[in-house]
């Protein structure tokens, strides 16, 4: 069988003291696969762009903003994760600075900044508290990890450090 999954970026942006991280809470579409989560930005890249390119493109659209400073924190393979089953493959980026004028909302949901502290206590994809552990350390070691997905629930997590 071909592996054919769905390729996707996701940030998740620091204030400068590295205190907060900036999450959206999907609240805002009843159709969504996420509603209610809390969740780092991005999306599914387009046929045309880089990696890079795809999570500069989605900061912009769902925040406003560009990432001046933006580091690859690992990469995560998620069979099962979609809402039919389908295969994921993410991108993990961390993003310790930006420009623009970030939004308060988009179509998705509201952006918040979270402190460090309070983000486990927030309603998250149960497979979040597995790898955010690894994107918020600091300091920050490239991961790569594959999270198996069967009726919307993570079956197991394992990862290697890159260096």
């Amino acid at each position: 069988m071909h592996y054919t999954p769905i390729v996707a970026t996701l940030g998740y942006v620091f204030d400068a003291k590295r205190e907060r991280v900036l999450l959206i809470h999907r609240n805002a579409r009843h159709d969504d696969h996420h509603l209610g989560k809390y969740n780092g930005l991005g999306g599914k890249l387009e046929a045309d762009e880089h990696i890079v390119a795809g999570m500069q493109r989605e900061l912009n659209e769902e925040a406003g903003i560009t990432a001046t400073d933006l580091t690859l924190a690992g990469t995560i393979n998620w069979p099962g994760f979609g809402q039919q089953g389908e295969d994921w493959l993410g991108f993990i980026f961390v993003i310790r600075a930006f420009a623009g004028q970030l939004k308060t909302h988009n179509d998705e949901g509201e952006l918040r900044w979270v402190p460090l502290g309070e983000v486990e206590s927030l309603p998250l994809w149960e497979g979040d508290r597995h790898f955010l552990p690894l994107v918020f350390a600091e300091p920050l070691r490239r991961f790569h990890g594959v999270m198996p997905y069967g009726d919307g629930r993570p079956l197991s997590w394992s990862f290697c450090y890159l260096d």
